[in-house]
C-alpha cells in the first residue's frame, strides 16, 4: 500500500500571532519540498482578517522552487472568492475546503451553514474541474464535537457518500479538529468507510496530544488509511480545542508509527527541515 504524507506548514503557522516573514516561510517550505512528501499544504486564500498569518500566501508561492520536487501543492480556501484566487496559480494542484458536519463549527470556521457550504463546494468543484485542479474535502468534526451538535459515524459516512456522488469529490480527509478521536473510533471510522468507498481516497487529519499520536496513526493505517496529514514538531492545531497540548499530529511521530513501511522520504532533508522548523516558528 502506497502511503501519502501531506505535510502541513499552513496548519502549523496559521494560529501563530507573531507574523513569520515571507522569506522565512518560503525558505522553510522550500526545504520541505526536498523531503519527498506527496503534498505540501502550504498556504490559504482566506480573509487576511480571519487568518492574518497567511495574508502573504501568493508572495510565498512566488518564492517556491518547484523545479526538482515531486511534491504537489495544496491551498486551503473557505469560499468561492478564495477558490477563484487560488485557481489563478498553475503551481497549485489541490484546493482544500473544510466541510464541518457540526453546524456550530461550520459557522465559526467558514461563516456559513452546512447547506450554504454545500452550495459553496458545488461552485468550487466546478472551478476546480474547469482548471484541472482536484478538490480535497476535509470532513471536519468527523470524530465528534464539543458543541452538542448531532454526531455519529453514520453521519460522517452520509456526507462522504453525498459529496462524492453528487459533486464527484474523490479525496476526503477525516478531520479530528479538537482532538476527540481515540483508537476505537479511528478504527471504526476507517474500517467502515474505506471498504464502503473503495474508489475514494480517504485520509486522516488528526489533531492529537503528543503521547497519543503514534497509536492513533497506527489505528488508522491498520484499518486501511494510506493518506496522512501531519506537521513537523506537532505545531498548530485548532484554537477551539482550548488545550495547548492538542496540536497537529507530529510528522516525526507519524514516521515512527509507520517505520516498517516504505515512505520514500529523504531523511537527511527531513532532519534539516526539523531543525529549520524550530528556527522558523516563534515559540
Amino acid at each position: 500500500m502506497s502511503i501519502k504524507i501531506i505535510e502541513c506548514p499552513r496548519d502549523a503557522m496559521q494560529g501563530m500571532h507573531e507574523f513569520i516573514p515571507t522569506e522565512k516561510k518560503a525558505a522553510y517550505i522550500n526545504q520541505l519540498l526536498k523531503v519527498g512528501f506527496d503534498t505540501i499544504d502550504f498556504g490559504s486564500f482566506v480573509s487576511p482578517k480571519a487568518i492574518p498569518q497567511l495574508r502573504d500566501t501568493a508572495e510565498v508561492l512566488e518564492q517556491l522552487d518547484l523545479s526538482t520536487t515531486s511534491s504537489k501543492l495544496l491551498a486551503i480556501i473557505a469560499n468561492a472568492r478564495g477558490a477563484n484566487d487560488a485557481l489563478q496559480f498553475e503551481q497549485i494542484d489541490y484546493l482544500g475546503y473544510p466541510f464541518s458536519i457540526s453546524e456550530t463549527f461550520q459557522k465559526r470556521n467558514t461563516n456559513a451553514t452546512i447547506d450554504q457550504s454545500l452550495s459553496r463546494v458545488e461552485e468550487i468543484q466546478k472551478g476546480c474541474q474547469a482548471n484541472g485542479k482536484a478538490l480535497v474535502i476535509y470532513i471536519s468534526m468527523a470524530f465528534g464535537n464539543p458543541y452538542g451538535d448531532p454526531w455519529s459515524g453514520e453521519l460522517a459516512a452520509q456526507w462522504v457518500e453525498r459529496l462524492s456522488k453528487e459533486l464527484e469529490i474523490g479525496i476526503f480527509a477525516l478531520a479530528d479538529t479538537v482532538g476527540v478521536s481515540d483508537e476505537a473510533n479511528i478504527k471504526e471510522m476507517f474500517g467502515t468507510l474505506i471498504p464502503e468507498f473503495p474508489n475514494l481516497e480517504i485520509g486522516a487529519h488528526l489533531h492529537t496530544k503528543p503521547q497519543d499520536a503514534k497509536a492513533k496513526a497506527q489505528a488508522a493505517f491498520e484499518n486501511g488509511c494510506a493518506r496522512f496529514d501531519a506537521a513537523i514538531l506537532g505545531y498548530g492545531g485548532c484554537p477551539m480545542a482550548e488545550d495547548d497540548l492538542v496540536g497537529n499530529m507530529a510528522t516525526e511521530s507519524l514516521i515512527a508509527a509507520l517505520e516498517q513501511e516504505s515512505l520514500g522520504l529523504d531523511m537527511t532533508a527531513f532532519q534539516q527541515a526539523m531543525k529549520l522548523a524550530s528556527e522558523t516558528f516563534p515559540v
